[in-house]
């Protein structure tokens, strides 16, 4: 049976991580409050450079069919802007409740980890608001005629660039799950080496769900991030060389 000052010991750690975990909680909250102020600031200015950057030389304009439609948009672009501009602080929150609970070698493979997975998040959103999301606006053109004009809605645009920039930053991720199920064992690299064309299934069923349902958009979604998985492949490839026993 356990004595009572243990039970009283437990009952106090558990309290401590509750109050820790409050504390953290609220100290994110409170920086999200205080960032969405000037947000809101900015996202008309923000809204503007990101149409500029998707019509490019387009001879088109943006409509919307609601008096309150652009508003809407504003204040979702600053909530956007307001978690990427607090993510750093509130990673570092969600770090320090967390690190105590991990040996020396796990919080060395998990800031590795989230360095790299952040690196290759924003580089997939860069190559989707900079290449991608033009290139379908020009595909999206090309069907206009003296016939046929392309009335856009700005909500439909906007959303399609917000659901299409994550997905590139989450499919992004793919060389880190790769090499990380090689390195832990879970799956061997022979494994995934006979396992492509059940891979290229996969990704392109994920594609399909994290994009539009047009087939443009699951294409230039599904290539990089098949390219990326055979990156992960190869990388892994090297670790093994280097290290024969790991994997």
């Amino acid at each position: 049976m356990y004595k009572m000052s243990d039970m009283e010991d437990k009952d106090e750690n558990i309290i401590s991580h509750i109050e820790a975990f409050r504390e953290m909680l609220l100290k994110s909250f409170i920086c999200l409050g205080i960032f969405i102020i000037p947000m809101l600031f900015i996202a008309p200015k923000c809204l503007n450079l990101l149409i500029a950057l998707l019509i490019k030389d387009n001879n088109i304009s943006l409509n919307y069919f609601s008096p309150v439609e652009v508003f809407i948009i504003q204040i979702k672009l600053a909530f956007i802007l307001d978690i990427i501009l607090c993510f750093p602080y509130i990673a570092r929150q969600i770090w320090k409740f967390f690190a105590p609970a991990l040996y020396q070698h796990e919080r060395k493979f998990i800031k590795s980890i989230v360095f790299t997975s952040t690196t290759l998040f924003i580089f997939g959103v860069f190559f989707c608001l900079f290449i991608i999301l033009p290139l379908i606006i020009d595909f999206g053109m090309s069907f206009t005629s003296q016939k046929i004009n392309a009335v856009l809605g700005i909500s439909n645009i906007i959303n399609l660039s917000f659901w299409l920039t994550l997905s590139f930053g989450l499919m992004f991720q793919m060389p880190i799950i790769t090499y990380a199920l090689i390195k832990s064992g879970f799956v061997e690299y022979k494994t995934f080496e006979n396992m492509r064309p059940y891979v290229v299934v996969i990704i392109l069923v994920i594609a399909g769900i994290l994009t539009p349902p047009d087939i443009i958009s699951q294409i230039l979604l599904f290539t990089p991030t098949y390219m990326l998985f055979e990156a992960g492949l190869f990388f892994s490839k090297l670790r093994i060389k280097k290290d024969p026993n790991n994997g």
